[in-house]
């Protein structure tokens, strides 16, 4: 049993919507009515309400204050769950305080405020199903797709899946719901093609650059969705800052602002879909670094760039799709000095600027691109067997790449492998054509 989330966009009808909003701004009212309450009790007694203890609260206040006898126009399992997101944003608030929690340090919890903040609610019981191009939520009864649900579906008639929870939310001018399933899914035991594995080098020119056990490349180019669109998007941002708060004009401007940045969002989404279902499709092993998204970003140079690219989603999405696909995913040790070293002897460089694009070894006079020299070296960690520490999966199948390294070193390659810029680009190949004829 595997959870994964399905997503549909929403096409409801004007009084659908203003019941939408509805909801999405009951589950505001509470999120900011339980943290004002639990910055009442804190202010008192240095302690705050949990999650529970908000909505017997909130259960207690609502029959007997005048002002809140709106509420039974909503679900009552909206501010039920905008409690739940409360109590576990603060538990995680103190878990990162305190150091537990990894990633940047979470601030408080703060007030959401119409319009600066996502319209956003959830379900977690009630009559939740789909059929055809429908959707039957709690409240809001059956509400038309855009989209196809058969496949959720027919899962659910078939009793092999479960529906956990809706979230429905509104990004720009649409509105999406999300169901969380419990699935029983077959994942298969064996890849289709086992003992092959790739390396995988991402990139602020390219999206990534793979080399596989064969010695082709693999260059897939990313869309660079944002700065195709970034003149627009100025435009309109640009005219956005001109309109009068408060007015009609500068609704309709954030609208159009809004819709431009979903569909750089969408395009971007759907390149990396694309290009990790490939891998995981074809390699049984992938092996990919594990990259300081977040300190690449805040250099104000490469951050435009990087976040362009999405690197981060990139591990993610090849996290699951290897595992639904019978292979595995490889996590090289952050410190790995995978384009500081030599794919043919294995020499490390002591500095390697970003500006050098061609890798040049002086001890064994090998010459050829930077990205392909990494890939290299990332494919060869998954037939050294080598251990490392952030590694996804079992054991590394070994494999012909000759003696395993030293720790924070390279595998040696194997023969053939080596050679100048010239005689590796005999075995390159693009397969972007490739990836778009099978997956759209």
């Amino acid at each position: 049993m595997v959870t994964q989330a399905y997503r549909f966009a929403l096409d409801p009808t004007p009084g659908q919507e203003r019941v939408l909003r509805s909801h999405a701004g009951a589950a505001r009212f509470a999120w900011n009515w339980g943290l004002a309450a639990c910055r009442d009790r804190y202010d008192a007694e240095s302690r705050w309400w949990s999650g529970a203890e908000l909505h017997k609260l909130w259960n207690r206040a609502k029959k007997i204050d005048p002002s809140l006898g709106w509420w039974g126009e909503n679900s009552k399992c909206v501010y039920q769950e905008a409690f739940r997101d409360l109590d576990r944003a603060l538990r995680e608030f103190v878990r990162s305080r305190k150091g537990l929690r990894k990633g940047r340090r979470l601030g408080f919890p703060r007030f959401k405020k119409h319009g600066r903040c996502r319209d956003s609610f959830r379900f977690s019981t009630g009559a939740t199903r789909c059929s055809g191009r429908t959707v039957t939520l709690p409240r809001l009864g059956t509400i038309a797709t855009h989209e196809s649900t058969r496949k959720l579906a027919r899962r659910l008639e078939n009793g092999t899946a479960r529906i956990l929870s809706a979230t429905v939310s509104r990004t720009a001018h649409r509105w999406y719901v999300s169901f969380t399933v419990q699935v029983d899914r077959s994942v298969t035991e064996r890849h289709v093609r086992p003992g092959s594995a790739v390396g995988v080098d991402l990139g602020v020119k390219t999206l990534l650059i793979a080399v596989d056990d064969e010695g082709a490349v693999l260059e897939v180019d990313g869309p660079k969705a944002l700065r195709a669109g970034l003149r627009r998007l100025q435009r309109l941002s640009k005219a956005h800052s001109r309109k009068q708060h408060g007015s009609a004009n500068r609704t309709k401007a954030a609208q159009r602002l809004a819709r431009r940045h979903a569909r750089i969002a969408d395009i971007r989404a759907d390149a990396l879909h694309k290009a990790t279902t490939h891998l995981a499709a074809w390699y049984e092993t992938v092996v990919v670094e594990d990259l300081n998204v977040t300190g690449m970003v805040a250099n104000r140079r490469l951050a435009r760039a990087v976040a362009d690219q999405g690197f981060g989603a990139v591990r993610r999405m090849l996290e699951y799709k290897t595992v639904w696909r019978g292979g595995r995913l490889l996590v090289a040790d952050r410190w790995f000095p995978s384009s500081k070293t030599c794919s043919g002897c294995g020499r490390r460089k002591p500095s390697l600027s970003l500006s050098e694009r061609t890798f040049r070894c002086e001890a064994c006079g090998l010459a050829l691109g930077r990205d392909v020299n990494a890939a290299i070296n990332l494919r060869d960690l998954a037939a050294s067997g080598a251990e490392r520490p952030n590694a996804c999966g079992g054991d590394v199948r070994p494999g012909p790449a000759g003696q395993p390294p030293a720790k924070q070193e390279p595998g040696t390659a194997s023969a053939g492998e080596t050679g100048t810029a010239a005689a590796q680009a005999t075995a390159t190949r693009t397969v972007n054509a490739h990836i778009h004829s099978h997956y759209g």
